[in-house]
């Protein structure tokens, strides 16, 4: 089912004031702390602030975010770097192309876009990566896995990290990593995609609040996979995936809701289990 990006993104803002003016119980103690935010690109505004940015993503690490989610693009001579778009038009300006620009050219155009190999450093063992591998051509697979796998070498699969998109025939150039790091990212093809994860074994399956189901869910947990969903941006949305049992919340506003998180852990409002 195709849907446009414009009608999709009314229906997810309909959605999300929906969700977030309905009122939902307040979690359990146990499930507050078992609480596994994921800052979607980072803590930014794209004016002051950057997406997938180092400013971005230390922001969210100051807040206490568990994790981060950040984009994995292809330079022309092979480095990978963090960026969502394929060039630097929206966030940043710039017409240049990701894939026609050496990581020197790249860089004398923005400084700001990271490469891979100052993120993982930076930010690794310390939060979950949530790496999403960008639908674009791999022109030397074997090279370009050597260079990932020299690079998360210092981090363990899973415990560390996971590599997730929205195409999964990407999947298919990544060889340096076990399939269960892999964690498929669903639009309106949730069901789909739900049952190519429990068929490969990956790792489980994101995708909208809405689209996951209680009996998807639960078939998931059944198969020892982990669900993540967003985008979860208000407190009763929260509420809401932390009581169905959800592991992995990707959010736009990860900073506010950790906060929130943290300050009920600080009182006597919730129950202990």
């Amino acid at each position: 089912m195709k849907v446009l990006p414009t009608l999709e993104a009314q229906i997810r803002r309909t959605l999300d004031q929906f969700y977030a003016r309905w009122p939902q119980a307040i979690p359990t103690k146990d499930r507050l702390k078992q609480c596994k935010l994921i800052s979607h690109r980072g803590d930014y505004d794209n004016q002051n602030i950057f997406e997938n940015t180092v400013a971005a993503f230390d922001r969210a690490r100051a807040g206490g975010v568990w994790g981060i989610e950040l984009d994995l693009r292809w330079t022309k001579d092979l480095h990978p770097v963090v960026l969502h778009d394929t060039n630097l038009r929206r966030v940043f300006g710039s017409d240049c192309a990701i894939h026609q620009a050496t990581l020197a050219e790249l860089k004398s155009k923005c400084k700001r876009v990271p490469a891979l190999a100052e993120i993982i450093p930076r930010y690794g063992k310390k939060m979950h990566l949530m790496i999403e591998i960008k639908s674009e051509a791999y022109p030397d697979p074997a090279h370009q896995n050597r260079i990932l796998a020299e690079l998360l070498a210092a981090l363990q699969p899973v415990e560390d990290y996971h590599f997730l998109t929205l195409t999964p025939q990407m999947f298919n150039a990544i060889d340096c990593v076990p399939q269960n790091a892999f964690l498929p990212v669903a639009h309106f093809n949730f069901f789909r995609l739900s049952q190519l994860a429990l068929r490969q074994n990956y790792s489980g399956v994101a995708g909208h609040y809405v689209l996951l189901t209680r009996s998807r869910l639960k078939r998931h947990k059944a198969r020892m996979q982990n669900l993540a969903t967003g985008y979860v941006n208000s407190k009763n949305c929260l509420f809401r995936e932390l009581n169905r049992g959800v592991e992995w919340i990707f959010s736009d506003n990860a900073v506010q809701l950790q906060k929130v998180v943290n300050e009920l852990l600080q009182t006597d409002q919730v129950q202990g289990s």
